[in-house]
């Protein structure tokens, strides 16, 4: 193993327990621990937690930090000042509109947010916030918080589970809706968000605390999941990966996330908003099912009455027994059309559908 790789704080945990371990966008994260199969179906049944710690949290503060942050991404970050630990998922775009992250932000006060971004570009985001803070002459300050570590719980089980591993987070936390956040202290956050379209937590804490926060979950039954099932549970649950369903070469649009972009205010410029306004590239970004057998995988040709398509992210679902995958096809193209990917050669009919595939650990009924 190359000693360039960093490590999250729960490296030495992940070792310990046989995990394999994998360069993933230059950390040493764990693939699976044993039986991926098993550490998804954890998830949809059960509980099971991941580290996240590669992720990075960004302090924004400042008397201008609303303002920037309203500049800066796609999705209006007013819409959450009137609940402290409100959370928003966006996307921050380059002047064309292309996608350089999918982020969450928070808002704890007007002059304090959090933004969490992706581990792979966490050096290229923060690069690019202080580029654009410089170029408008703001009030802000960006703090890459590296001392602070992040674990996600999820399943139908998983918030009972957390409040037996720490039963002082209950009366905070029980009566959180979906993307709120509670806080403990100055730098525990607990937050009812996650990646897998299940129930769960998503806990930001001092690195030097993450340890016995895995141990004590795990002495709870909660499984210790990788980067495997992580990836089969976003993709059943209709969620993109940045760098593989889009990139800075592909706007919101091209991706089925219109709905992170909010044009209302016509008076806010945010960066890329010109951009998509006037060259937005249409396209329809849906879910494929593989009617034979076969697994999809990403870059896979797509051929549809319309023209060519292709698929961005493909696997193999463990909760349906057959391949799924999302596919960027030409505009027009609708939930319960066929049309058929080239699997090695060899032409195979899928089915289009709306996402998710699966909401709530139950197959969701397409038409």
């Amino acid at each position: 193993m190359s000693h360039s790789l960093k490590n999250t704080p729960l490296a030495d945990e992940h070792i310990a327990a046989g995990a394999r371990m994998v360069d993933f966008g230059g950390w040493n994260m764990p693939l699976a621990y044993g039986s991926q199969l098993d550490e998804h179906h954890a998830v949809r049944r059960d509980a099971g937690m991941f580290d996240v710690s590669h992720m990075l949290n960004v302090d924004v503060t400042g008397a201008d930090a609303m303002a920037f942050l309203r500049r800066l991404i796609a999705n209006d970050v007013s819409k959450i000042t009137a609940t402290p630990g409100k959370a928003l998922y966006s996307c921050m775009l380059n002047p064309e509109g292309g996608v350089i992250d999918d982020l969450i932000v928070y808002f704890f006060a007007p002059d304090r947010w959090r933004v969490v971004v992706n581990a792979a570009t966490a050096d290229k985001d923060v690069a690019w916030m202080r580029r654009v803070a410089q170029a408008e002459s703001v009030s802000v300050a960006i703090e890459p918080r590296r001392d602070l570590a992040m674990v996600a719980v999820q399943g139908p089980n998983a918030r009972a589970k957390v409040w037996a591993a720490r039963p002082a987070w209950q009366p905070d936390t029980e009566g959180l809706t979906a993307f709120t956040a509670a806080r403990f202290g100055a730098d525990t956050l607990v937050a009812r968000t996650g990646y897998t379209g299940e129930d769960g937590f998503e806990i930001v804490l001092p690195a030097a605390d993450v340890a016995a926060l895995w141990r004590d979950l795990a002495a709870q039954g909660v499984r210790p999941c990788g980067l495997g099932a992580r990836d089969t549970l976003r993709l059943e649950a209709g969620m993109n990966l940045y760098g593989q369903d889009m990139d800075e070469l592909t706007q919101p649009g091209q991706a089925g996330l219109s709905w992170t972009v909010s044009l209302k205010d016509a008076e806010r410029d945010f960066i890329g908003r010109a951009a998509i306004e006037k060259f937005a590239t249409p396209c329809a970004f849906f879910g494929l099912k593989l009617s034979e057998r076969g697994v999809m995988r990403a870059h896979m040709a797509v051929r549809t009455p319309l023209g060519q398509g292709e698929t961005t992210s493909g696997t193999m679902s463990p909760t349906l027994g057959v391949s799924i995958a999302f596919a960027r096809m030409p505009s027009g193209v609708k939930p319960g059309d066929t049309v058929e990917v080239d699997i090695r050669g060899k032409w195979v009919p899928a089915t289009v559908c709306k996402l998710p595939f699966v909401r709530h650990g139950k197959a969701v009924e397409h038409p």
